[in-house]
């Protein structure tokens, strides 16, 4: 191929000053340079991939995705879809983002009224899967424009103290029934202190920020 002529002024070009070099190379020299080009591309398209949000999203009859840069795939606990989370140093959890289905029994009225109803069940249940379990507020609010109900607890996992926050989300529809449940952790921090707080700023607040369902 022939080289693209340069004007005098802006040579001479970085491929003629470093050719002399490169024909006076050992074979193992070309070969080792050629190695590091190739290394260091996979790792600039490594950092890339790191910069940009991964994904999750699921179809079937109630279809959610949402983005969790700074947290990462672990194995769902039974009956969930899916779970990412972020480790503290000694190996423990710091934050965590699960996703489960919903499914509300038969009733008449509006959504709005029976959510309150369903938490009702749904606390004593909860009272009895986590250790030191304590209900610290619940309440109504919006996700993405979509109508929520939402549960803050306390209680032990891991020998740590962790603030909680359930979110109840269905489509927007008269006698709606599935829909997902969001059941986030986190320990305290500048960014939680209290579970009232959960989810407001954070990972976990950016994860329930990008989430979308239908």
């Amino acid at each position: 191929m022939a080289a693209v002529p340069v004007k005098p002024e802006y040579g001479p070009t970085l491929g003629r000053l470093l050719s002399p070099r490169w024909r006076a190379a050992s074979p193992l020299a070309r070969a080792v340079l050629v190695a590091g080009g190739v290394v260091l591309v996979v790792v600039l398209a490594a950092a890339a991939l790191a910069l940009l949000n991964p994904t999750y999203s699921r179809g079937g009859r109630v279809p959610f995705r949402f983005d969790y840069r700074g947290l990462y795939r672990t194995a769902p606990a039974p009956g969930q879809f899916v779970e990412v989370q972020r480790l503290r140093a000694d190996g423990r959890v710091r934050d965590s983002f699960a996703v489960g289905p919903l499914r509300l029994p038969p009733y008449t009225g509006e959504l709005s009224a029976e959510l309150p109803l369903y938490s009702t069940g749904l606390i004593e249940q909860m009272s009895h899967s986590y250790q030191r379990f304590a209900l610290r507020g619940e309440g109504k609010g919006t996700v993405n424009g979509v109508p929520s109900y939402n549960v803050y607890f306390s209680a032990r996992r891991e020998g740590q103290t962790m603030y909680g926050r359930e979110v109840l989300l269905l489509p927007e529809r008269r006698g709606a029934r599935e829909g997902i449940a969001v059941t986030m952790l986190t320990v305290p921090s500048s960014s939680a202190r209290s579970p009232l707080e959960v989810a407001s700023t954070g990972v976990l607040g950016e994860a329930l920020k990008s989430l979308t369902l239908g």
